[in-house]
């Protein structure tokens, strides 16, 4: 909440959706924990973070070893915490990039992408370029909870966590949400 209201004091009027960047979200926690622990996913690569919020999984990307590493972020406060994240870690800044979905993707390595099937419209509009860069020669992982927006059936599953939820129970403990760390074949 402390949050929330110091962006309405910054822009002066209250923020129209909340700060989706401000979450640890479980499917970008899930693909930060699989580039450290498998770092030959990302390692001297090039590596897109698509909707990174606070950069974690820029910044786990960076700490893997990957050559360059974008993060594509539309809220410009999330632009702030990607460049406090990369120093507070000890890494190069991460370039930047706001919305690139109305763009053909990058020439990268590797797409990572946490959380971006939300809800039916994002996914209709974020399937489709994430295919897109997977026939450019991409690798293409997305990180997600089991979420009713993601095609499953046109994904390879390549590891599950169980990831505590970013919304704290009322009472403890927190509860763990399943997640899977998918890849476009």
């Amino acid at each position: 909440m402390a949050l929330w209201e110091a962006i309405e004091e910054e822009r002066g009027t209250a923020p129209t959706e909340p700060p989706f960047w401000a979450a640890a979200w479980p499917g970008g926690q899930a693909l930060a924990r699989y580039v450290l622990d498998v770092p030959a996913t990302v390692a001297d690569r090039s590596v897109l973070d698509l909707g990174s919020g606070s950069g974690l999984v820029a910044v786990a990307a960076a700490l893997a070893g990957a050559r360059q590493v974008t993060a594509s972020e539309i809220d410009p406060f999330g632009h702030a915490a990607i460049a406090v994240n990369a120093d507070v870690n000890g890494i190069a800044p991460v370039a930047v990039v706001g919305d690139v979905l109305g763009e053909d993707p990058p020439a990268v390595d590797v797409v990572l992408a946490g959380d971006v099937c939300y809800d039916r419209e994002m996914s209709e509009r974020v399937l489709p370029w994430l295919a897109a860069a997977r026939a450019r020669g991409a690798e293409v992982y997305l990180g997600d909870p089991g979420r009713p927006y993601l095609p499953t059936e046109q994904l390879t599953a390549v590891t599950t966590f169980d990831v505590p939820d970013t919304e704290p129970s009322p009472n403890p403990p927190t509860q763990v949400r399943r997640t899977t760390v998918w890849r476009l074949p």
